[in-house]
């Protein structure tokens, strides 16, 4: 018998896949719209994105369960947000080492 010690190493078999997708479904309507990776521009974006996450939490909240403009779940609207918001924070700290 072979063995392979995975003990300490990233589990990324847990990552839930079907709403990494909706992440990407978001990020390509917004390529397609702007430009890709046009995100990373937005000036004040932590204000912005933030205030955007809160938008699509809200509509969610309200029973809206689709962004009528893209077509896409609010909650990925949602997540997409949250994944540029962790991005800038890393990026401060990165560039502040």
């Amino acid at each position: 018998m072979s063995r392979k010690d995975d003990t300490g190493k990233p589990m990324w078999d847990l990552l839930p896949f079907n709403s990494i997708e909706g992440i990407v479904d978001v990020l390509t309507f917004g390529a397609n719209k702007y430009e890709p990776n046009g995100w990373m521009k937005v000036p004040d974006a932590k204000r912005r994105y933030f205030s955007a996450l809160m938008r699509h939490i809200k509509a969610y909240r309200d029973g809206k369960l689709v962004d009528e403009e893209s077509g896409l779940p609010h909650l990925h609207h949602a997540l997409c947000n949250l994944v540029f918001l962790s991005e800038l924070e890393l990026s401060d700290k990165m560039e502040s080492v």
